[in-house]
Protein backbone atom coordinates (compact mmCIF):
# COMPACT_ATOMS: atom_id res chain seq x y z
CA UNK A 1 0.00 0.00 0.00
CA UNK A 2 1.39 3.31 -0.99
CA UNK A 3 1.61 6.31 1.38
CA UNK A 4 0.43 4.57 4.53
CA UNK A 5 -0.94 7.54 6.44
CA UNK A 6 -3.58 6.07 8.70
CA UNK A 7 -6.38 8.58 8.92
CA UNK A 8 -8.56 7.49 11.82
CA UNK A 9 -8.52 3.80 10.90
CA UNK A 10 -11.23 2.39 13.12
CA UNK A 11 -11.56 -1.17 14.31
CA UNK A 12 -13.47 -3.49 12.04
CA UNK A 13 -17.05 -3.79 13.16
CA UNK A 14 -19.04 -7.03 13.15
CA UNK A 15 -20.72 -7.92 9.90
CA UNK A 16 -24.47 -7.59 10.49
CA UNK A 17 -25.17 -10.08 7.70
CA UNK A 18 -22.76 -12.81 8.73
CA UNK A 19 -25.46 -14.98 10.28
CA UNK A 20 -27.09 -15.54 6.89
CA UNK A 21 -26.56 -19.00 5.48
CA UNK A 22 -24.04 -19.21 2.64
CA UNK A 23 -25.10 -20.81 -0.64
CA UNK A 24 -23.72 -24.15 -1.70
CA UNK A 25 -20.01 -24.26 -2.39
CA UNK A 26 -18.62 -24.60 -5.88
CA UNK A 27 -18.00 -28.25 -6.82
CA UNK A 28 -14.23 -27.85 -6.30
CA UNK A 29 -14.40 -26.15 -2.88
CA UNK A 30 -13.49 -29.30 -0.95
CA UNK A 31 -10.45 -29.79 -3.14
CA UNK A 32 -9.49 -26.14 -2.66
CA UNK A 33 -9.74 -26.65 1.11
CA UNK A 34 -7.50 -29.72 0.96
CA UNK A 35 -4.93 -28.04 -1.27
CA UNK A 36 -4.70 -24.96 0.94
CA UNK A 37 -3.39 -27.26 3.68
CA UNK A 38 -1.29 -29.48 1.44
CA UNK A 39 0.43 -26.55 -0.28
CA UNK A 40 1.05 -24.52 2.87
CA UNK A 41 4.68 -25.62 3.44
CA UNK A 42 5.54 -24.48 -0.09
CA UNK A 43 3.59 -21.23 0.33
CA UNK A 44 5.53 -20.52 3.54
CA UNK A 45 8.81 -21.28 1.75
CA UNK A 46 7.93 -18.88 -1.07
CA UNK A 47 6.95 -16.19 1.40
CA UNK A 48 10.23 -16.50 3.30
CA UNK A 49 12.27 -16.47 0.11
CA UNK A 50 10.54 -13.33 -1.12
CA UNK A 51 10.91 -11.71 2.30
CA UNK A 52 14.64 -12.43 2.44
CA UNK A 53 15.20 -11.13 -1.10
CA UNK A 54 13.06 -7.99 -1.54
CA UNK A 55 13.44 -5.67 -4.52
CA UNK A 56 12.25 -2.12 -5.09
CA UNK A 57 9.65 -1.05 -7.64
CA UNK A 58 10.53 -1.64 -11.29
CA UNK A 59 13.61 -3.56 -10.10
CA UNK A 60 11.90 -6.85 -9.20
CA UNK A 61 14.00 -8.90 -11.62
CA UNK A 62 14.83 -11.86 -9.35
CA UNK A 63 11.31 -11.87 -7.96
CA UNK A 64 9.81 -11.89 -11.45
CA UNK A 65 12.01 -14.78 -12.55
CA UNK A 66 11.02 -16.91 -9.56
CA UNK A 67 7.35 -16.25 -10.27
CA UNK A 68 7.56 -16.75 -14.04
CA UNK A 69 9.49 -20.00 -13.69
CA UNK A 70 6.93 -21.37 -11.26
CA UNK A 71 3.95 -20.37 -13.42
CA UNK A 72 5.50 -22.06 -16.45
CA UNK A 73 5.93 -25.26 -14.43
CA UNK A 74 2.23 -25.08 -13.58
CA UNK A 75 1.22 -24.81 -17.24
CA UNK A 76 0.33 -21.12 -17.37
CA UNK A 77 0.91 -19.11 -20.53
CA UNK A 78 3.41 -16.57 -19.18
CA UNK A 79 4.22 -13.04 -20.29
CA UNK A 80 7.08 -11.18 -18.63
CA UNK A 81 8.32 -7.61 -18.77
CA UNK A 82 4.82 -6.15 -18.41
CA UNK A 83 5.07 -2.60 -17.06
CA UNK A 84 8.85 -3.15 -16.75
CA UNK A 85 9.06 -6.23 -14.51
CA UNK A 86 5.49 -7.51 -14.19
CA UNK A 87 4.48 -11.11 -14.81
CA UNK A 88 1.12 -12.25 -16.17
CA UNK A 89 0.02 -15.87 -16.33
CA UNK A 90 -3.04 -17.22 -18.14
CA UNK A 91 -4.61 -20.57 -17.29
CA UNK A 92 -7.31 -21.69 -19.73
CA UNK A 93 -9.78 -24.08 -18.16
CA UNK A 94 -11.13 -27.16 -19.84
CA UNK A 95 -14.62 -25.68 -20.12
CA UNK A 96 -15.86 -22.36 -21.55
CA UNK A 97 -16.66 -19.55 -19.16
CA UNK A 98 -15.70 -16.07 -17.93
CA UNK A 99 -12.24 -14.67 -17.25
CA UNK A 100 -11.23 -13.83 -13.69
CA UNK A 101 -8.07 -11.97 -12.65
CA UNK A 102 -6.19 -12.44 -9.37
CA UNK A 103 -3.61 -9.80 -8.55
CA UNK A 104 -0.57 -9.53 -6.27
CA UNK A 105 1.95 -6.71 -5.95
CA UNK A 106 5.67 -7.50 -5.92
CA UNK A 107 7.77 -4.60 -4.66
CA UNK A 108 9.45 -3.93 -1.35
CA UNK A 109 10.10 -0.60 0.34
CA UNK A 110 13.24 1.44 1.08
CA UNK A 111 13.07 0.40 4.75
CA UNK A 112 15.81 -1.25 6.81
CA UNK A 113 14.33 -4.22 8.65
CA UNK A 114 14.71 -4.09 12.44
CA UNK A 115 13.06 -7.38 13.34
CA UNK A 116 14.99 -10.56 14.09
CA UNK A 117 13.48 -13.17 11.80
CA UNK A 118 15.68 -16.05 10.59
CA UNK A 119 14.80 -14.93 7.06
CA UNK A 120 15.32 -11.23 7.79
CA UNK A 121 16.17 -9.02 4.82
CA UNK A 122 19.66 -7.59 4.63
CA UNK A 123 19.21 -6.34 1.07
CA UNK A 124 20.53 -2.94 0.03
CA UNK A 125 19.69 -0.87 -3.04
CA UNK A 126 19.78 2.60 -4.52
CA UNK A 127 16.68 4.74 -4.12
CA UNK A 128 16.45 8.37 -5.16
CA UNK A 129 20.23 8.70 -5.20
CA UNK A 130 20.79 7.11 -1.79
CA UNK A 131 21.77 3.65 -0.62
CA UNK A 132 18.93 2.21 1.45
CA UNK A 133 17.88 -0.98 3.13
CA UNK A 134 15.07 -2.88 1.41
CA UNK A 135 12.26 -4.71 3.20
CA UNK A 136 8.84 -6.15 2.45
CA UNK A 137 7.53 -3.79 5.12
CA UNK A 138 4.09 -3.70 3.53
CA UNK A 139 3.65 -7.45 3.25
CA UNK A 140 3.81 -7.96 -0.50
CA UNK A 141 5.89 -11.09 0.11
CA UNK A 142 2.75 -12.63 1.61
CA UNK A 143 0.64 -11.56 -1.37
CA UNK A 144 2.98 -13.20 -3.88
CA UNK A 145 3.19 -16.44 -1.93
CA UNK A 146 -0.60 -16.55 -1.53
CA UNK A 147 -1.20 -15.97 -5.23
CA UNK A 148 1.35 -18.61 -6.20
CA UNK A 149 -0.45 -20.97 -3.84
CA UNK A 150 -3.81 -20.18 -5.42
CA UNK A 151 -2.29 -20.51 -8.91
CA UNK A 152 -0.93 -23.94 -7.99
CA UNK A 153 -4.29 -25.09 -6.65
CA UNK A 154 -6.17 -23.83 -9.71
CA UNK A 155 -3.64 -25.39 -12.09
CA UNK A 156 -4.38 -28.80 -10.55
CA UNK A 157 -8.05 -28.25 -11.39
CA UNK A 158 -7.42 -26.90 -14.87
CA UNK A 159 -9.45 -29.41 -16.86
CA UNK A 160 -12.51 -28.81 -14.66
CA UNK A 161 -12.42 -25.01 -14.68
CA UNK A 162 -15.32 -23.33 -16.55
CA UNK A 163 -13.37 -20.35 -17.81
CA UNK A 164 -9.96 -18.72 -17.59
CA UNK A 165 -7.81 -17.51 -14.71
CA UNK A 166 -5.36 -14.65 -15.23
CA UNK A 167 -2.82 -14.08 -12.46
CA UNK A 168 -1.25 -10.63 -12.39
CA UNK A 169 1.99 -10.05 -10.49
CA UNK A 170 2.37 -6.30 -10.51
CA UNK A 171 5.52 -4.25 -9.92
CA UNK A 172 5.85 -0.84 -8.30
CA UNK A 173 2.63 -0.70 -6.29
CA UNK A 174 4.44 1.58 -3.87
CA UNK A 175 5.22 3.86 -6.78
CA UNK A 176 7.93 3.67 -9.45
CA UNK A 177 11.28 5.41 -9.02
CA UNK A 178 11.23 9.15 -9.82
CA UNK A 179 11.03 9.76 -13.55
CA UNK A 180 9.68 6.29 -14.36
CA UNK A 181 6.23 4.90 -15.06
CA UNK A 182 4.92 1.72 -13.52
CA UNK A 183 2.42 -0.05 -11.35
CA UNK A 184 -1.19 -0.92 -12.08
CA UNK A 185 -1.77 2.21 -14.16
CA UNK A 186 0.99 1.20 -16.58
CA UNK A 187 -0.23 -2.41 -16.66
CA UNK A 188 -3.68 -1.21 -17.68
CA UNK A 189 -2.10 0.92 -20.42
CA UNK A 190 -0.29 -2.18 -21.63
CA UNK A 191 -3.63 -4.05 -21.90
CA UNK A 192 -3.15 -6.45 -19.01
CA UNK A 193 -6.95 -6.71 -18.68
CA UNK A 194 -7.33 -7.69 -22.36
CA UNK A 195 -6.48 -10.77 -24.42
CA UNK A 196 -8.38 -12.43 -22.85
CA UNK A 197 -10.66 -9.69 -21.57
CA UNK A 198 -11.09 -9.83 -17.79
CA UNK A 199 -14.63 -9.90 -16.39
CA UNK A 200 -13.76 -9.37 -12.72
CA UNK A 201 -10.61 -8.80 -10.64
CA UNK A 202 -9.78 -9.76 -7.05
CA UNK A 203 -6.98 -8.78 -4.70
CA UNK A 204 -6.09 -8.76 -1.03
CA UNK A 205 -3.69 -6.97 1.28
CA UNK A 206 -2.29 -8.06 4.62
CA UNK A 207 -3.17 -5.67 7.43
CA UNK A 208 -2.86 -5.54 11.24
CA UNK A 209 -6.13 -7.26 12.02
CA UNK A 210 -6.24 -10.60 13.91
CA UNK A 211 -4.61 -13.35 11.85
CA UNK A 212 -6.98 -15.00 9.42
CA UNK A 213 -9.59 -12.25 9.60
CA UNK A 214 -11.04 -10.98 6.32
CA UNK A 215 -12.17 -7.34 6.34
CA UNK A 216 -14.21 -6.03 3.41
CA UNK A 217 -16.28 -3.00 2.50
CA UNK A 218 -18.59 -2.38 -0.48
CA UNK A 219 -18.06 0.89 -2.31
CA UNK A 220 -15.14 3.09 -1.23
CA UNK A 221 -12.57 1.25 0.88
CA UNK A 222 -9.35 3.26 0.59
CA UNK A 223 -8.78 6.89 -0.25
CA UNK A 224 -7.32 8.54 -3.28
CA UNK A 225 -3.86 9.93 -2.53
CA UNK A 226 -2.59 13.08 -4.23
CA UNK A 227 0.25 15.44 -3.39
CA UNK A 228 0.39 19.18 -3.96
CA UNK A 229 3.19 21.74 -4.14
CA UNK A 230 2.42 25.44 -3.68
CA UNK A 231 5.13 27.99 -4.52
CA UNK A 232 4.40 31.49 -3.26
CA UNK A 233 6.52 34.34 -4.57
CA UNK A 234 6.69 37.73 -2.87
CA UNK A 235 9.38 40.41 -2.85
CA UNK A 236 12.42 40.14 -0.64
CA UNK A 237 13.17 42.87 1.88
CA UNK A 238 14.79 43.58 5.23
CA UNK A 239 12.90 42.10 8.17
CA UNK A 240 12.93 45.51 9.86
CA UNK A 241 11.04 47.14 6.98
CA UNK A 242 8.50 44.50 5.83
CA UNK A 243 6.48 47.18 4.07
CA UNK A 244 9.32 47.40 1.57
CA UNK A 245 8.47 43.98 0.15
CA UNK A 246 5.80 41.30 -0.06
CA UNK A 247 6.07 38.66 2.66
CA UNK A 248 5.44 35.14 1.27
CA UNK A 249 5.65 33.64 4.77
CA UNK A 250 2.59 35.58 5.89
CA UNK A 251 0.78 34.66 2.67
CA UNK A 252 1.71 31.02 3.14
CA UNK A 253 0.50 31.07 6.74
CA UNK A 254 -2.87 32.40 5.63
CA UNK A 255 -3.02 29.71 2.95
CA UNK A 256 -2.28 26.92 5.45
CA UNK A 257 -5.05 28.08 7.79
CA UNK A 258 -7.53 28.58 4.96
CA UNK A 259 -6.87 25.15 3.48
CA UNK A 260 -8.30 23.62 6.64
CA UNK A 261 -11.64 25.27 5.93
CA UNK A 262 -11.99 23.19 2.75
CA UNK A 263 -12.82 20.11 4.78
CA UNK A 264 -14.55 21.81 7.71
CA UNK A 265 -16.80 24.05 5.62
CA UNK A 266 -17.17 22.73 2.06
CA UNK A 267 -17.03 18.92 2.21
CA UNK A 268 -19.99 16.91 3.46
CA UNK A 269 -17.92 14.62 5.67
CA UNK A 270 -20.97 12.53 6.58
CA UNK A 271 -21.03 11.27 2.99
CA UNK A 272 -17.44 11.52 1.81
CA UNK A 273 -14.65 12.09 4.36
CA UNK A 274 -11.54 13.88 3.13
CA UNK A 275 -8.25 15.24 4.44
CA UNK A 276 -5.99 18.10 3.39
CA UNK A 277 -2.63 18.11 5.17
CA UNK A 278 0.35 20.43 4.75
CA UNK A 279 3.43 18.45 5.67
CA UNK A 280 6.19 20.87 4.63
CA UNK A 281 6.46 24.68 4.86
CA UNK A 282 9.90 25.99 3.91
CA UNK A 283 11.36 29.37 3.04
CA UNK A 284 13.99 31.88 4.10
CA UNK A 285 17.46 31.49 5.60
CA UNK A 286 17.87 34.34 8.13
CA UNK A 287 15.79 35.78 10.92
CA UNK A 288 15.99 39.32 9.58
CA UNK A 289 15.26 38.74 5.91
CA UNK A 290 11.80 38.45 4.38
CA UNK A 291 12.44 35.82 1.67
CA UNK A 292 11.34 35.99 -1.91
CA UNK A 293 9.70 32.57 -1.97
CA UNK A 294 8.22 29.84 0.22
CA UNK A 295 6.99 26.36 -0.60
CA UNK A 296 4.12 24.38 0.89
CA UNK A 297 3.84 20.67 0.24
CA UNK A 298 1.07 18.35 1.34
CA UNK A 299 -1.37 15.56 0.62
CA UNK A 300 -5.05 15.24 -0.26
CA UNK A 301 -7.06 12.15 0.65
CA UNK A 302 -10.65 11.62 -0.50
CA UNK A 303 -13.19 8.83 -0.96
CA UNK A 304 -15.17 10.36 -3.81
CA UNK A 305 -13.75 11.38 -7.19
CA UNK A 306 -15.93 14.51 -7.45
CA UNK A 307 -14.88 15.63 -3.97
CA UNK A 308 -11.28 14.94 -4.94
CA UNK A 309 -11.51 17.23 -7.97
CA UNK A 310 -13.33 19.95 -6.01
CA UNK A 311 -10.62 19.97 -3.34
CA UNK A 312 -7.97 20.42 -6.01
CA UNK A 313 -9.85 23.40 -7.45
CA UNK A 314 -10.27 24.99 -4.02
CA UNK A 315 -6.61 24.57 -3.10
CA UNK A 316 -5.64 26.35 -6.31
CA UNK A 317 -8.17 29.15 -5.76
CA UNK A 318 -7.15 29.73 -2.14
CA UNK A 319 -3.42 29.83 -2.85
CA UNK A 320 -3.60 32.11 -5.88
CA UNK A 321 -6.28 34.32 -4.33
CA UNK A 322 -4.39 35.04 -1.10
CA UNK A 323 -1.16 35.63 -2.98
CA UNK A 324 -2.70 38.06 -5.45
CA UNK A 325 -4.52 39.94 -2.70
CA UNK A 326 -1.19 40.54 -0.93
CA UNK A 327 0.68 41.55 -4.07
CA UNK A 328 2.42 38.22 -4.66
CA UNK A 329 1.89 35.24 -6.93
CA UNK A 330 1.36 31.54 -6.38
CA UNK A 331 1.61 28.42 -8.48
CA UNK A 332 0.01 25.11 -7.56
CA UNK A 333 1.15 21.73 -8.87
CA UNK A 334 -0.62 18.44 -8.15
CA UNK A 335 0.99 15.05 -8.18
CA UNK A 336 -1.92 12.79 -9.00
CA UNK A 337 -1.65 9.62 -6.98
CA UNK A 338 -3.97 6.66 -6.85
CA UNK A 339 -7.73 6.94 -7.36
CA UNK A 340 -10.23 5.82 -4.75
CA UNK A 341 -10.11 2.06 -4.17
CA UNK A 342 -13.79 1.31 -4.70
CA UNK A 343 -15.22 -2.19 -4.45
CA UNK A 344 -18.02 -2.91 -6.89
CA UNK A 345 -21.12 -3.22 -4.65
CA UNK A 346 -22.80 -5.94 -6.72
CA UNK A 347 -19.62 -8.01 -6.96
CA UNK A 348 -18.99 -7.58 -3.22
CA UNK A 349 -22.48 -8.82 -2.38
CA UNK A 350 -22.10 -11.74 -4.77
CA UNK A 351 -18.75 -12.84 -3.33
CA UNK A 352 -19.47 -12.23 0.34
CA UNK A 353 -20.69 -15.83 0.87
CA UNK A 354 -17.39 -16.97 -0.64
CA UNK A 355 -15.41 -14.95 1.89
CA UNK A 356 -17.45 -16.34 4.77
CA UNK A 357 -17.11 -19.92 3.59
CA UNK A 358 -13.38 -19.69 2.91
CA UNK A 359 -12.36 -17.81 6.05
CA UNK A 360 -15.18 -18.83 8.38
CA UNK A 361 -18.20 -16.62 9.01
CA UNK A 362 -16.91 -15.49 12.41
CA UNK A 363 -13.70 -14.23 10.78
CA UNK A 364 -15.33 -11.97 8.17
CA UNK A 365 -15.98 -8.38 9.17
CA UNK A 366 -17.32 -5.22 7.57
CA UNK A 367 -14.47 -2.72 7.81
CA UNK A 368 -14.08 1.05 8.01
CA UNK A 369 -12.83 3.52 5.46
CA UNK A 370 -9.06 3.94 5.66
CA UNK A 371 -6.83 6.77 4.53
CA UNK A 372 -4.42 4.36 2.88
CA UNK A 373 -4.20 4.16 -0.90
CA UNK A 374 -3.84 1.27 -3.36
CA UNK A 375 -3.29 1.20 -7.11
CA UNK A 376 -5.56 -1.82 -7.47
CA UNK A 377 -7.99 1.06 -8.00
CA UNK A 378 -6.79 1.36 -11.61
CA UNK A 379 -8.02 -2.17 -12.31
CA UNK A 380 -11.33 -1.35 -10.61
CA UNK A 381 -11.80 1.60 -12.96
CA UNK A 382 -11.83 -0.84 -15.89
CA UNK A 383 -13.60 -3.95 -14.56
CA UNK A 384 -15.66 -4.86 -11.48
CA UNK A 385 -13.23 -5.48 -8.65
CA UNK A 386 -13.15 -6.60 -5.04
CA UNK A 387 -10.23 -5.88 -2.71
CA UNK A 388 -10.12 -7.14 0.88
CA UNK A 389 -7.80 -7.05 3.88
CA UNK A 390 -6.30 -10.21 5.39
CA UNK A 391 -5.39 -9.96 9.07
CA UNK A 392 -1.84 -11.03 9.98
CA UNK A 393 -1.47 -10.02 13.64
CA UNK A 394 -0.89 -13.02 15.97
CA UNK A 395 -4.06 -13.83 17.83
CA UNK A 396 -2.36 -13.44 21.22
CA UNK A 397 -1.44 -9.80 20.47
CA UNK A 398 -3.49 -6.61 20.48
CA UNK A 399 -3.78 -5.76 16.80
CA UNK A 400 -4.40 -2.09 17.62
CA UNK A 401 -0.94 -1.74 19.17
CA UNK A 402 1.36 -3.66 16.82
CA UNK A 403 3.68 -2.13 14.24
CA UNK A 404 1.77 -0.99 11.17
CA UNK A 405 2.52 -1.65 7.53
CA UNK A 406 5.61 0.32 6.35
CA UNK A 407 7.21 0.00 9.80
CA UNK A 408 10.69 -1.60 10.01
CA UNK A 409 9.12 -3.82 12.69
CA UNK A 410 6.10 -4.92 10.64
CA UNK A 411 5.40 -8.62 11.25
CA UNK A 412 3.03 -11.00 9.48
CA UNK A 413 1.82 -14.18 11.17
CA UNK A 414 2.16 -17.02 8.66
CA UNK A 415 -0.94 -18.74 10.05
CA UNK A 416 -2.89 -16.36 7.79
CA UNK A 417 -1.31 -17.72 4.60
CA UNK A 418 -3.60 -20.74 4.08
CA UNK A 419 -6.61 -18.51 4.68
CA UNK A 420 -5.37 -16.19 1.95
CA UNK A 421 -4.86 -19.10 -0.43
CA UNK A 422 -8.37 -20.43 0.28
CA UNK A 423 -9.92 -17.02 -0.21
CA UNK A 424 -8.20 -16.26 -3.51
CA UNK A 425 -8.76 -19.77 -4.87
CA UNK A 426 -12.45 -19.79 -3.95
CA UNK A 427 -13.08 -16.27 -5.25
CA UNK A 428 -11.84 -17.49 -8.63
CA UNK A 429 -13.78 -20.75 -8.48
CA UNK A 430 -17.07 -19.26 -7.30
CA UNK A 431 -16.91 -16.53 -9.92
CA UNK A 432 -16.13 -18.97 -12.72
CA UNK A 433 -18.80 -21.46 -11.75
CA UNK A 434 -21.31 -18.65 -11.27
CA UNK A 435 -20.75 -17.29 -14.77
CA UNK A 436 -20.82 -13.63 -15.76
Amino acid sequence: MRNLLFVAVLLAIPDPLQAQAAPAANPLAAEAERLSVELNPQVVAWRRDFHKNPELGNRETRTAKVIADQLRKLGFEVTTGVATTGVVGVLKGGLPGPVVALRSDMDGLPVTEQGDLPFKSTARAQWNGQEVGVMHACGHDNHMAILLGAATALARMKDRLPGTVKVIFQPAEEGPPPGETGGAEQMVKESVLENPKVDAAFGLHVFPYPAGTIVYRPGPLMASADSFLIKITGRQTHGAVPWGGVDPIVIGSQVVVSLQSIISRTVNITEAPAVVTVGRFTGGNRSNIVPEMVELEGTVRAFDENVRKDIHNRIRAIATGYAEAAGGTATVEFGLGYPVTRNDPALTERMLPTLRRAAGADNVRLGPLTGTAEDFSYFQQQVPGLFVFLGVTPRDQDHTKVAQNHSPLFFADESALPVGVKVMTNLALDYLFGGK
